[in-house]
């Protein structure tokens, strides 16, 4: 009897005879130390979506925010709302419709958000709403708040402007701050362009109290230098050569941004910026699976953290498809909502913030808020596929008869389960490289208090290259070690 541990993520390469392994809506953790864990690596189920509250008006999510002062706002449609920590939604504004991803920021007095062409401001104290009219406001896509200056890029060009200090809503609004003071948000001079190359400029953001300017083909890193004029200047040296090709995938957690690159040789490469330079994250295999899909310009980017977990997320519409790295073990995962008929979708969630105790995201389709919930094992009451593919098992072109495949599954725990039956699990394989599989055969995981259950398949047939798939849908609490196979080697 072989152990056969599941070591990374999903790794699907370009031909599946290289690597065939899938890892759906289960993600790796590493054991704490060698020796201490019977395996090194256990994969756990992802979160469930546990349903908070339904905005009173249908419509996509196009953003969520979480303010300094604790505050939540999302942005449903053309509809800006207030959330309390009860879920109940006030409206504050109305914005133009449209499903642009919106980008928001704050001062601690004022939240900011842009859409891409207009730009809006939100009290927040009063909560009083309108919209940003300064003849030196030039638009913006992206908006970012650091040392008190709001930023934002200038659409269609290499340039950037920023506010004055700590301005306030009259200020946005009106250009007053009371009725004998008058002044402007903006100096019409307070605009750069980037330094290093032309290339326009896509996207921007804030890590560890740096700007990041990413155009379509470079980036570069400025920092608040005091200077009169301009209060920004590029650090020296600090020159990206990539760009990014989809500018909602740029997104930050802790010290490091995040985006689907492009660059003067080609694009669709994951790269994590970290000080003043980038690491490519993306696999081949991901990079195959993304310059397979029509589009990838639309992907649109979001990070949370949970139990320890952080996690870059990338859907994208076009193609239906949501991919998740795990900043950690360095590994990726599908993220697949199941529909009605079976299906398998992109997950629900579009942006995410950490709000009243809570990881919280909105519904790309309908604006529903959901908590991404550990304890869950429903989207919103929806089963969730749980799949994960094995590695080759190979031995020397030689054909193996397959005695028995146990799978090491945590069993017997039925948490937040009402079945009345033990759950099942599916196991296929393929004796073609991971072509094609065999048709599922069922097994109980175990019923309620049954630890000791271990799922079994006896004779499975010979193969000379085998590939096995777990998976399974049941609402309960799980976590998966790998198999244990027994094998008898054949000579022909």
């Amino acid at each position: 009897m072989a152990r056969v541990t599941l070591t990374g993520g999903a790794y699907q390469s370009r031909s599946v005879i290289a690597s065939a392994q899938r890892s759906v809506n289960l993600f790796p953790e590493i054991a704490p130390a060698p020796g201490d864990a019977p395996v090194p690596v256990t994969h756990y189920p992802t979160a469930g979506l546990r349903q908070v509250g339904i905005p009173p008006y249908v419509g996509p999510c196009r953003g969520l925010y979480a303010a300094t002062n604790g505050d939540l706002y999302q942005v449903v449609s053309g509809q800006v709302f207030f959330i309390d920590s009860e879920f109940n939604w006030t409206l504050v504004g109305r914005i133009v419709d449209g499903i642009s991803q919106i980008q928001f920021s704050d001062n601690g007095d004022v939240i900011v958000l842009t859409d891409g062409a207009r730009g809006y401001v939100i009290d927040m104290t009063s909560r009083e709403f309108g919209q940003i009219t300064d003849e030196a406001f030039y638009g913006a896509a992206f908006n970012v708040c650091l040392d008190t200056y709001f930023i934002f890029d200038k659409p269609g060009t290499a340039q950037f402007y920023i506010s004055l200090s700590q301005v306030s809503f009259a200020n946005l609004t009106q250009g007053t701050i009371n009725p004998d003071a008058t002044y402007a948000a903006f100096d019409p001079l307070d605009i750069a362009r980037k330094a290093g190359q032309a290339d326009k400029m896509v996207a921007l953001a804030t890590v560890h109290r740096d700007l990041w300017l990413i155009g379509a083909r470079t980036a570069e890193v400025w920092s608040n230098n005091g200077a009169a004029d301009f209060t920004f200047a590029i650090v020296p040296g600090a020159f990206i050569d990539h760009g990014c090709v989809a500018p909602a995938s740029v997104t930050t957690q802790d010290v490091s941004v995040f985006w689907i690159s492009r660059d003067k040789e080609g694009q669709g490469i994951v790269v994590q910026g970290s000080g003043y330079s980038v690491t490519r994250i993306s696999t081949h295999a991901i990079e195959a699976e993304f310059q397979s899909y029509a589009r990838i310009d639309d992907a649109i980017g979001h990070c949370y953290q949970q139990q320890g977990h952080a996690f870059y997320v990338l859907s994208f519409p076009t193609a239906n498809k949501t991919w998740a790295y795990e900043l950690s073990t360095k590994q990726w995962h599908e993220l697949a909502w199941t529909d009605q008929n079976g299906g398998q979708n992109r997950h629900r969630s579009r942006g995410c913030a950490f709000a009243y105790g809570q990881n919280l995201c909105g519904d790309w389709q309908n604006g529903t808020l959901y908590a991404l919930d550990p304890n869950v094992f429903t989207d919103a009451g929806n089963p969730i596929l749980r799949l994960r593919t094995f590695p080759h098992l190979i031995n020397d072109g030689n054909r193996v008869f397959y005695e028995r495949f146990i799978a090491d599954i945590q069993s017997g725990t039925l948490d937040g389960s009402t079945l009345d039956q033990p759950p099942q699990i599916s196991l296929r394989f393929s004796d073609d490289k991971g072509a094609s599989y065999s048709n599922p055969i069922l097994r109980p995981i175990g019923a309620g208090g049954d630890y000791r259950s271990i799922p079994t398949w006896n004779r499975l047939g010979m193969a000379r290259d085998r590939v096995f798939e777990l998976s399974w849908s049941a609402p309960i609490r799980t976590a998966l070690n790998g198999a244990f196979v027994e094998m008898n080697s054949s000579a022909s």
